[in-house]
């Protein structure tokens, strides 16, 4: 089985169960500042988890691209991975347990034909917020899976998304691949040999702003289960890196290198994958948020293939073996193909200079060591050469060791983990708000950005496309295709435009109709397939109407006074405005 098939296996599956199924929406998430990609399906869902009617129905199911990078470091083993693709399916206030349990078991041993005396499952044990989950653990029994695990908050509990939102305890279900090993070993003790491939998420329940856990007005079926990692077990290979979605790019990289390296040949993989499909969504390579991880990805990879002994450019050639293998599917990446291999090749080139701006910086530490009569490279050089120059650990390792150095390794891993935690309490403090909180501030922004995109396109001109948005309850954040910064002149006018309206104090309504209709009607949106066939069409009045999720607030006037404090580029073509209402 390919990916291909099972993809419409799984889509087949859940139609024949009464679901719809809806695109895949953009790796950057709109209007959720929580994660700076969709790491999930159900982030493009938030406003439908939370109670607003779905155009397509309650019960849906699709294919998500996602991104998570928050296990980087474990991509070249046997399981992580950071670009992936999830078959999801949904009840949105419809069907509960009984039904995603049973079709997942359903769907794993009758459809793609695993044993079911291979498949294992966790559930939540409780604690003080919420209790032990005894109704999947006796649904499991019932279907003849006894070999059940209860694990706490931080193994089986899903979410919330940001700091506030729905959320609730998950079943796990997972896969023995090695069933002559060790009797006694469980996905606990060996997650290498049990394979996680499907989570069932129950949201019951909404985290508040104190921290309590109160029952979910509308209880939710959320469900996620891994291509790479199904196509591994279902061909029965190692690791996702043989299966029909990334074996083509690994052997063109095998092509490249004399000796090969597997976990090397494996990042190199990965990164490129991501940085594609990323690129793919109209981001540049820069320093901050989306656009520094696709840097850090691309420059990861490069560093990996010069260890390998990889030599000049090489990246925009393999992003072509990508594109080929999944442009089927994707058809964005053949659209943005030029976007992204020029992109590479000139990432490639930068990172040249970034490395030999580090090999000066390692020169100018050894002589200051030598000068202070030490031996030893200090950690916090160790670090600053990895974190700003792209040298890894073994390179300033080996060229220490060159210079007659030595290293201070512990040095280096505590700079590292102090690092790790200050980026953690900056996105724990940094990515709150959006409209998983249902706050009347975030519903006024995001009403505001529909009155924006319309007031860009009447001053800039119709070329002018929503490419995101981020909002807190502070401020609004919107990406736009656009290349020339904005005029004093052009600002005003737009603020001009905006405020206009919420002085007429427009009405506020919405329709569900064909995404053809939609087009014809003037509507604006990307209209890729991500809508499905029935959408929300918001109109503002007589001045803006775009497809939308929703929700927001029902006449102009409730916005306030709308200001733009700041617009600057975010990548060739694409502008950021920041706003606030006062």
């Amino acid at each position: 089985m390919n990916a291909n098939t099972l993809r419409q296996r799984f889509l087949t599956f859940f139609q024949q169960r009464s679901h719809a199924l809806i695109g895949t929406a953009s790796l950057i998430p709109e209007n959720d500042p929580s994660v700076l990609f969709t790491t999930a399906g159900m982030h493009p869902l938030v406003p439908y988890l939370l109670g607003e009617a779905h155009p397509a129905g309650r019960r849906l199911a699709n294919v998500q691209k996602c991104i998570r990078t928050g296990d980087i470091m474990e991509v070249g083993d046997d399981t992580h991975l950071t670009f992936f693709e999830m078959l999801g399916n949904w009840s949105l206030g419809d069907y509960g347990k009984p039904e995603s349990i049973r079709w997942s078991y359903e769907f794993l041993t009758e459809q793609l034909g695993l044993d079911p005396a291979r498949i294992s499952v966790t559930c939540f044990a409780g604690d003080a917020d919420a209790p032990r989950d005894d109704e999947s653990a006796d649904i499991w029994l019932s279907l003849g899976i006894p070999r059940i695990t209860f694990l706490p908050k931080k193994d089986n509990w899903w979410g919330p998304a940001g700091a506030t939102g729905p959320c609730g305890p998950d079943t796990e279900i997972f896969y023995d691949t090695d069933p002559s090993g060790p009797i006694g070993e469980t996905m606990v003790t060996n997650p290498q040999r049990f394979w996680e491939v499907w989570n069932n998420v129950f949201m019951q329940y909404e985290k508040c702003d104190d921290g309590r856990y109160i029952p979910l007005g509308q209880a939710n079926v959320d469900t996620g289960l891994g291509l790479d990692r199904m196509l591994a077990v279902l061909q029965g290979v190692p690791s996702p890196y043989e299966t029909d979605v990334l074996l083509p790019i690994m052997e063109h990289l095998r092509r490249l290198v004399r000796q090969p390296d597997t976990f090397a040949l494996r990042v190199i993989a990965d990164h490129t994958r991501a940085a594609v499909f990323i690129l793919a969504e109209g981001i540049q390579p820069g320093n901050v948020d989306q656009p520094y991880i696709v840097r850090r990805l691309i420059r990861r990879a490069v560093r990996y293939g010069r260890e390998i002994g990889i030599e000049g450019h090489f990246l925009a050639d393999l992003a072509e073996t990508v594109i080929a293998t999944l442009s089927d599917p994707y058809t964005e990446l053949r659209q943005q193909r030029d976007h992204i291999l020029l992109s590479l090749d000139r990432e490639e080139t930068k990172f040249q200079g970034t490395l030999v701006r580090g090999r000066h910086e390692f020169s100018r530490s050894v002589d200051q060591c030598r000068a202070r009569g030490k031996s030893i490279l200090p950690g916090d050089v160790m670090f600053k050469l990895y974190d700003t120059y792209g040298f890894p650990v073994e390179l300033t390792q080996e060229l220490a060791q060159q210079q007659g150095l030595e290293i201070d390794l512990s040095g280096y891993e505590q700079a590292f983990s102090a690092h790790q935690e200050r980026s953690r309490q900056g996105a724990a403090g940094r990515f709150r708000g959006g409209l998983t909180e249902r706050r009347p501030e975030t519903i006024q922004l995001h009403t505001a950005t529909h009155l924006l995109h319309e007031a860009l396109r009447r001053v800039l001109g119709t070329h002018v496309e929503q490419r995101g948005s981020n909002i807190t309850v502070e401020r609004l954040r919107f990406d736009f295709s656009h290349t020339d910064k904005l005029t004093e002149e052009q600002i005003t006018a737009v603020e001009g435009l905006v405020n206009e309206q919420i002085q007429h104090n427009l009405p506020v309504s919405w329709q569900e109709m064909s995404l053809d209709e939609a087009k014809n009607s003037g509507a604006i949106g990307l209209f890729e397939d991500r809508y499905g066939e029935v959408v929300k069409v918001y109109t503002i009045g007589d001045f803006s109407r775009e497809i939308c999720g929703g929700p927001h607030v029902d006449r102009t006037g409730q916005l306030g006074h709308f200001q733009i404090v700041k617009d600057e580029a975010v990548g060739s073509g694409l502008r950021r405005i920041r706003a606030v209402l006062v």
